[in-house]
Order: structure tokens, then sequence, then C-alpha cells
């Protein structure tokens, strides 16, 4: 997650919370803080979503310790397409 544009206080966000999330919606991050102290940070769903290259996936099962059960679920549909699973 990329470094909040700023930081808002808990009572902003109570007191004009409407404004806020369309900031959000709008691809701003926010980070709450409670007496200055960061509590939360607010981001667009969007960020939370990321596409992971096949590639990487298959890099990181084939040198992860996996369980054997789940290691063999694994191999059963890797290449398979979402109509054949």
């Amino acid at each position: 997650m990329s470094k909040p544009e700023r930081e808002i206080p808990q009572r902003e966000l109570r007191n004009d919370i409407s404004r806020i999330l369309k900031e959000v919606a709008q691809g701003k991050s926010l980070r709450v803080t409670v007496k200055g102290r960061p509590v939360a940070d607010l981001v667009p769903v969007s960020e939370g979503r990321r596409f992971v290259p096949r590639a990487d996936v298959e890099r990181l099962l084939r040198e992860a310790p996996l369980d054997e059960g789940f290691k063999r679920d694994v191999d059963a549909v890797l290449g398979a397409t979402i109509e054949e699973l």
C-alpha cells in the first residue's frame, strides 16, 4: 500500500464523513488519527485488489513448503481453466 496522502483526526472523519469518503472514492488515501496516534488507513477499494502474475504464484507454490494434501490439490488443478475446475 502506498503512503497515505494526509492524516485526518478522528473528529474530522466523524464530522465530515461524506466528504472524506468522496476523497477516498476519488483515489486518495488517508490516515485516521486519535489523539495524534495513527489508528487506521482509509484507502480506495481498488488498491486492495492486485493482479498477481501466474508465474509468480507458481514460483511461490514451488518454493514455499506446503502441506502435502494442499500441494496435491494445487498440482491437480495447476494449468486448469475455470471451466475445467
